[in-house]
């Protein structure tokens, strides 16, 4: 299971995500960095654990209020050993074919389906299925599309972001049934190495984490010991099939 820290950015500043209400995100206070500028977070975050990437949100060009672009590419130039996860909105293609950098399609920020496939065959393209609640947020025949899902896949539950509700473990599970091969991470709710091991055990190629590293709850040897596992084995799909959930679909804000 390949464990990716995350970084939201506003305004240069590295802020604490909170059940996705972003008016109330703040500047973050960490045990790991003295300060909210990105380069000393990810520098922070690199002294728990030899990450190999890192999910950076552009918190401004998700909302369309500007970009911290010129952030991002310190980042890169920084930590050349690092790869990037940069969910930069309806800006995503900004990105592509940038070196170092994945870029994220949030399906709350995709305007229309003919972009995703165009880039769905792309390996450095990702896809994020946002929800709120019970509520898919993107286009309404996206969830039920695996076929125009790219190789990789984040289940972000927007709710969970920040708190210490745990994953949404059903939910989890029944994408990783339809998504057949394709590689699903989890972002939203991690606690702690129980709940990483929980998400191994369903299917889960990874996990996106922020509060739990900062706060302490996953320490430097929970992560090497995942880190171990992975060496030994390939991260795998989930082979059977849970009961089919189903979601409604409003017009909500992440």
């Amino acid at each position: 299971m390949r464990i990716i820290p995350v970084i939201d950015i506003r305004e240069g500043a590295v802020v604490r995500a909170r059940a996705g209400d972003r008016e109330r995100y703040r500047s973050i206070s960490s045990t790991l960095a003295a300060t909210s500028a990105p380069d000393d977070v990810v520098a922070g975050l690199l002294t728990l654990h030899p990450f190999e990437r890192i999910y950076v949100a552009d918190l401004d060009a998700i909302e369309g209020s500007g970009d911290n672009r010129r952030h991002i590419r310190a980042l890169t130039e920084r930590f050349p050993a690092l790869r990037f996860m940069v969910d930069a909105g309806a800006k995503f293609c900004d990105w592509r074919g940038a070196p170092r950098i994945d870029c994220v399609i949030g399906s709350e920020t995709l305007c229309d389906m003919e972009s995703l496939r165009a880039a769905k065959n792309d390996p450095g393209v990702i896809l994020s299925l946002d929800f709120r609640g019970d509520a898919f947020i993107g286009p309404e025949s996206l969830i039920d599309c695996a076929e125009l899902w790219p190789r990789r896949v984040i289940v972000m539950t927007l709710a969970r972001v920040g708190l210490r509700g745990g994953p949404d473990f059903d939910r989890l599970a029944n994408i990783i049934a339809r998504a057949g091969d394709r590689r699903v991470y989890a972002a939203g709710g991690v606690r702690d190495a129980r709940d990483l091991a929980q998400l191994e055990r369903i299917g889960a190629a990874g996990a996106l984490v922020a509060t739990a590293l900062h706060d302490g709850a996953l320490t430097g040897a929970d992560l090497e010991s995942f880190a171990d596992a992975k060496k030994g084995s390939p991260e795998a799909p989930l082979k059977a099939k849970p009961p089919m959930l189903s979601w409604r679909r409003k017009d909500v804000s992440r």
